[in-house]
C-alpha cells in the first residue's frame, strides 16, 4: 500500500522532513553531480529532490503512482507530473537516460515487474538511483515518517533484486543517521550525527541509496533436470459414445 500524497507533502514541509531532504540530497549529489542534457524521470515522490537536478537536464518528469496520488510540479510552471502505474510506464523503449526512485520501490506490488519496466524505458547505458528504507535503520521502525511504511530492504536484498532484473549495481551511500525526532535539540545536532554515522556505523543509516546501470546482455542459467515430467489432464476428453436406440417393430396385425 502506497503512502498518501497528502502525508508525503506534509512530511517534507515539516522541520524533520526538510532535515531528511537535506541529508538525502547530499548523498544524491555525491552520486549524480550534473546531468547535462539528459532525460530524467522521478518515480514515486521525488519532487523535493528533482529541483536539484532539473536545471541541467533536457527534460524532467515526476511520475507518481496511482495508489499514492499526484500533485502539480513544478509550481507556477507547466506541469511535468503524470499519474502512472509503475508496471506500465507511459514511455517508449529506451527513451530515458536516468531514473530516480524515492518512496517507490518499498511500496511496489511486484518489485521485479517494476524493475523490468524501468529497464525497458532506460536507454542503453542508462542509470538508476534507488532510495529505500534500510532494514537495519531506526527510521524503518518509526511510523511517523514515510520511511516507516512499506517494505524496507537490506543491501543484500537490493543488490540481488538489481542483478535479477538486468542491472549492475554500482556506487552506493547511506543517509539519515540522526534519529527521527522532532526535538529541536536533535535536529540541531543532525549534521554531527550524519558525519559520525558515515564513519562509524554506515550500515545503520536510515536509508540506502544505490546507483545501478542498465545491463544490455545477460546469460540466463538453466537448471539441469534428471527427467522431464509431463502432466496429463485428469478429465481428458474421451468423446461421447454413440448408442443405437432400438427401434420397436410394429406388428401390422395388431395395429
Amino acid at each position: 500500500m502506497h503512502a498518501d500524497i497528502v502525508d508525503l507533502r506534509q512530511f517534507y514541509h515539516s522541520r524533520l522532513g526538510r532535515a531528511a531532504e537535506y541529508a538525502i540530497g547530499m548523498t544524491l549529489a555525491s552520486l549524480w553531480a550534473r546531468l547535462p542534457e539528459e532525460r530524467l524521470v522521478g518515480l514515486g515522490y521525488c519532487v523535493p529532490y528533482l529541483d536539484k537536478f532539473r536545471a541541467d537536464t533536457e527534460r524532467t518528469f515526476a511520475f507518481m503512482p496511482a495508489g499514492q496520488g499526484a500533485v502539480n510540479w513544478p509550481i507556477a510552471e507547466r506541469s511535468s507530473t503524470a499519474l502512472v502505474f509503475d508496471e506500465e510506464l507511459p514511455l517508449p523503449d529506451a527513451s530515458i537516460d536516468r531514473v530516480l526512485m524515492v518512496h517507490s520501490l518499498e511500496f511496489a506490488e511486484n518489485p521485479r515487474e517494476t524493475m523490468k519496466e524501468i529497464w525497458r524505458v532506460l536507454a542503453p547505458g542508462g542509470r538508476l538511483v534507488i532510495v529505500v528504507p534500510n532494514r537495519r535503520g531506526v527510521w524503518a521502525r518509526m511510523e511517523h515518517t514515510p520511511f516507516g511504511s512499506g517494505r524496507p530492504y537490506s543491501r543484500g536484498q537490493l543488490t540481488s533484486l538489481l542483478r535479477e532484473t538486468n542491472f549492475t549495481p554500482g556506487v552506493s551511500g547511506e543517509a539519515l543517521f540522526f534519529p527521527p525526532s522532532t526535538l529541536r535539540t536533535m535536529l540541531r545536532l543532525r549534521m554531527g550525527f550524519e558525519r559520525i554515522g558515515r564513519t562509524l556505523w554506515p550500515a545503520f543509516g536510515g536509508v540506502l541509496i544505490v546507483e545501478a546501470q542498465k545491463r544490455l546482455y545477460q546469460g540466463l542459467p538453466v537448471a539441469s533436470r534428471a527427467s522431464r515430467r509431463v502432466f496429463v489432464p485428469v478429465l481428458a476428453p474421451q468423446g461421447v459414445p454413440t448408442t443405437r436406440v432400438p427401434t420397436q417393430r410394429r406388428d401390422d396385425a395388431g395395429a
